[in-house]
């Protein structure tokens, strides 16, 4: 099958997007595609380490860490710039990664990403929050419920591409 990004500016956002909910998957899910759809454009940059299929696993490693430290209780509020700066980064990778892989300027989907990793990052978390004030749900149940709708659109993005 050849690679084909149908239009990296949705997906660059998509991405970004999961980032703001768990900020390892959009890495994971951008690698795994990179790994399996070799790009010519990010051969020789330094983005290409994003189609290894060591750094794919490492991602997915990383992504099934931060699902299950979601719901530790000692778990840091998404908000908080550390986190928040993680996300924002996560995004611009997997943004970067595939405007690159397009043929595209890196920086653009650099900023789509990561634009869109902060406003989901503060929506995700408000709408949490909310959701477990009102319906009285414990909050890792949400959190589960949210690791659903990540894994979702993540399979929609990884059909997408």
């Amino acid at each position: 099958m050849k690679f084909k990004i149908t239009n990296p500016f949705w997906q660059a956002v998509g991405l970004g997007t999961i980032a703001g909910f768990r900020s390892m998957s959009a890495p994971a899910l951008t690698s795994h595609i990179l790994s399996h759809h070799q790009s010519k454009a990010l051969a020789n940059s330094s983005l290409s380490l994003m189609q290894s299929n060591k750094v794919a696993t490492a991602f997915k490693l990383l992504a099934v860490t931060e699902f299950i430290g979601d719901k530790l209780p000692n778990a840091p509020d998404r908000i908080k710039l550390p986190v928040i700066s993680a996300r924002f980064l996560a995004g611009a990778l997997a943004g970067a990664s595939v405007y690159k892989a397009r043929g595209g300027q890196a920086y653009v989907g650099a900023l789509l990403g990561g634009s869109a990793a902060i406003l989901s990052t503060f929506g995700s978390f408000y709408l949490r929050k909310a959701t477990v004030k009102g319906t009285k749900i414990m909050d890792p149940i949400i959190g589960g419920i949210e690791d659903a709708l990540v894994i979702g659109a993540s399979a929609g993005l990884a059909k997408a591409a």
